[in-house]
């Protein structure tokens, strides 16, 4: 109404409102969906007055040729073909997101332990709380005992352009870190999130609706998360939950057999 034409004029498809959601659009509000459903009228308003013909309806193949390049592209799961990389549930100003956290080991003088991928104060203390909780239960966890002697710990949170930071990537560091020493491969679709203390006592975390629906829109089918959010997932309908099975744990060691493939099965 507000461009001054007809609600016949302009028809989407289902699919190009989910293009326009995942890829050109990125906050928790509705605002840019605005903007970007505006700009589209737009567009067809100028070809109708130019005698010109439109897509109708608009489908998502159409979004290129009326908005341009989609600014944003849409998480997707990677996979679970490498030991080390495990894939953890964060919460940011536009709502949830997956990150990935990748660990690798080398030969080195003495133990050491870098960090990179931009991250804060708070995420560098669980990376170093992780390391020390797998160092200190290394025979229950299969690991031989000089293991970490002699070698060093890199773990990495890709994209190092954007800051990372936030109490819930404990539990996430510590299986990286297990499933490198070990060799054990990630189980498929499997995301977390939570904290760790040096016990392994796994602590509750924030913004549980939002991790969860960005591990639906990762393709994510069992999520880890602590036994004190249990009743943050209570609250949320069951349609956002379908399709995905939740975990609740309070130990590490429950994570790291929900999350990791036996060793046999890892190669």
């Amino acid at each position: 109404a507000e461009a001054g034409v007809d609600a016949g004029d302009v028809n989407l498809t289902d699919d190009a409102l989910a293009a326009l959601i995942d890829t050109y659009t990125g906050e928790s509000g509705v605002r840019q969906l605005e903007k970007r459903l505006a700009a589209i009228v737009r567009k067809i308003v100028l070809r109708k007055v130019s005698g010109l013909s439109w897509p109708q309806p608009v489908d998502s193949a159409d979004l290129n040729g009326l908005l341009g390049a989609a600014p944003y592209i849409r998480e997707r799961y990677e996979g679970n073909d490498y030991a080390g990389v495990i894939t953890g549930l964060a919460w940011t100003a536009a709502g949830g997101c997956v990150l990935y956290v990748e660990t690798s080991l080398s030969p080195s003088k003495g133990e050491k332990l870098t960090l990179t991928g931009k991250l804060g104060d708070v995420m560098k203390e669980s990376a170093s709380i992780a390391l020390q909780h797998v160092r200190s239960h290394a025979d229950s966890l299969g690991i031989a005992s000089d293991a970490l002697t002699d070698r060093a710990v890199h773990i990495h949170v890709p994209e190092g352009a954007i800051p990372k930071d936030g109490p819930s990537a404990g539990i996430t560091m510590a299986t990286s870190i297990v499933s490198a020493l070990t060799g054990r491969r990630p189980k498929p679709r499997v995301a977390m999130t939570g904290e760790l203390t040096l016990r392994g006592k796994v602590l509750p975390i924030g913004g549980v609706k939002e991790k969860i629906l960005a591990a639906k829109r990762a393709g994510i089918t069992d999520a880890i998360l602590p036994e004190a959010n249990r009743k943050d997932v209570d609250e949320i309908p069951d349609i956002y939950l379908h399709g995905l099975e939740v975990h609740y744990v309070s130990d590490a060691a429950q994570v790291f057999d929900l999350a990791l493939l036996p060793t046999e099965t890892a190669d």
